[in-house]
């Protein structure tokens, strides 16, 4: 009976893949594009979270709580959290879109007549920007992606 070593998983095809994503996404986030983003991102989302209590409209309660929970999960999802690594949680990236947009829209589908001016006027600028933001940490992403497949890692 004769056996024949075995590799290690250390040099298996997906493990070297995956390892090289991380680095990706380390370098990534480590610019200053990259920390930029993820600031504003963070910013944003805890603004959207705080803002029925700082411009005012927290007695309108269905909106209150769907900007507080938006925020909260932009926030999260964007910076510190799993946006830590772009490059793995890419579909995240098309979630924090979708926030934005629910941000925007929230005034006119939540129950109850909250949309008033400064409702409108709050929603679709930090929507808005929440949306860029998105957008601009995926750009970063598929230039890294793009450096990394004309091999300039």
């Amino acid at each position: 009976m004769t056996t024949s070593p075995r590799p290690s998983m250390e040099t298996h095809p997906d493990i070297l893949d995956m390892r090289l994503r991380h680095e990706m996404a380390e370098r990534t986030t480590s610019t200053p594009r990259g920390q930029a983003i993820e600031t504003l991102a963070l910013l944003t989302g805890l603004y959207l979270a705080a803002s029925p209590w700082i411009t005012g409209f927290n007695t309108l309660s269905t909106l209150a709580v769907s900007n507080l929970l938006t925020g909260i999960a932009y926030a999260v999802l964007m910076s510190g959290g799993f946006g830590r690594a772009y490059e793995r949680t890419h579909g995240m990236a098309w979630a924090c879109c979708a926030l934005g947009v629910w941000a925007i829209i929230a005034p006119w589908v939540v129950a109850g007549n909250v949309d008033t001016t400064k409702t409108i006027v709050n929603n679709v600028i930090t929507g808005i920007l929440a949306f860029l933001l998105t957008m601009a940490a995926s750009a970063a992403v598929r230039a890294a992606e793009s450096s990394r497949a004309r091999g300039g890692m």
